[in-house]
């Protein structure tokens, strides 16, 4: 049985250009099962893009699924199907000798490099002194990523839930009584020279992936022409921004091994990473703000 149901409404543009179809999809949020190895796998392989490999991805999924109690991904057709979304969290200090998690703390160590207060800050939590630390901080790795065409909507359901399993997961006395969570999100920029070649119309911005109509009919509206975009370094993740209204750090970063821009990930885009800092007590205000901006469609 799913968790619970959810209902979130997504637009199709028709093939041409002018419409937008309003469809209703019916969501079911899961525990993570040994069944989705493969459909979390490439979620984390678009999260953190074709740096992945260098962070043992392969065994950053094996954590995620031996504690499925904790975490959730949503789906359209049962049980069975490929998730289009997760969301967990893992102990770093409990994991701290895992190959993946070992790489992913001296990954945001060396990424941080570019901000010496976030480094610093960094360091006094996840730094090789403060796991040693047998009193040290406890850190929770906050991993989610969803398909590009999933509706933001579905977001705070799961970082209810996942609050609400953190808080069982100590009341049960296991390790997940964090001070502080490091959330890894991406981004796109957009430069003038993107602008430039739009407005020129030597490069067509790459077209959003089709949604597909399940579970409900929506009605149809015209859609307008979309003006061309701004210079700027934009998040793929809407939540980003009440994330860092409570975070004390937020870090942007190149990835090592850059996406190609024609990549179907990239969508013709220049890709980032970034991660953000975010004290435990902190994590319900950041919930309740995610839930006020972006509510389910009623």
């Amino acid at each position: 049985m799913p968790k619970r149901k959810g209902k979130a409404a997504s637009d199709d543009e028709d093939d041409s250009g002018s419409e937008v179809d309003l469809v209703n999809v019916d969501f079911e949020f899961f525990d993570p099962r040994p069944i989705d190895y493969l459909a979390i796998k490439r979620l984390l392989r678009q999260l953190l893009q074709l740096d992945a490999e260098d962070l043992h991805v392969n065994d950053l999924v094996d954590l995620i699924l031996s504690q499925p109690l904790v975490g959730t991904t949503v789906k359209t057709d049962g049980i069975e199907s490929d998730p289009y979304a997760f969301l967990t969290v893992l102990n770093i200090n409990v994991h701290k000798d895992n190959s993946s998690i070992k790489a992913l703390i001296s990954y945001l160590l060396a990424k941080s490099a570019g901000n010496p207060t976030a480094q610093a800050a960094l360091r006094n939590i996840i730094g090789p002194e403060a796991l040693a630390s047998s009193s040290s901080r406890h850190v929770g790795l906050l991993l989610g990523e969803r398909m590009i065409n999933m509706p933001v909507q579905i977001i705070p359901p799961m970082y209810r839930m996942l609050g609400d399993e953190i808080r069982m997961a100590n009341e049960d006395k296991e390790p997940y009584n964090f001070d502080y969570y490091i959330v890894l999100s991406r981004l796109y920029k957009i430069t003038e020279a993107d602008i430039s070649a739009m407005d020129d119309g030597t490069e067509e911005p790459a077209p959003p992936p089709k949604k597909q109509k399940k579970k409900g009919k929506g009605s149809k509206v015209k859609g307008q022409q979309l003006g061309l975009p701004k210079v700027g370094t934009f998040s793929f993740h809407h939540e980003d921004e009440q994330i860092q209204k409570v975070a004390t750090f937020t870090v942007d970063y190149e990835f090592s091994n850059r996406q190609p821009r024609e990549g179907s990930e990239s969508l013709g885009l220049d890709v980032a990473g970034r991660f953000m800092i975010v004290p435990a007590t902190r994590f319900a205000e950041m919930v309740t703000s995610m839930a006020e901006s972006h509510p389910l469609p009623t």
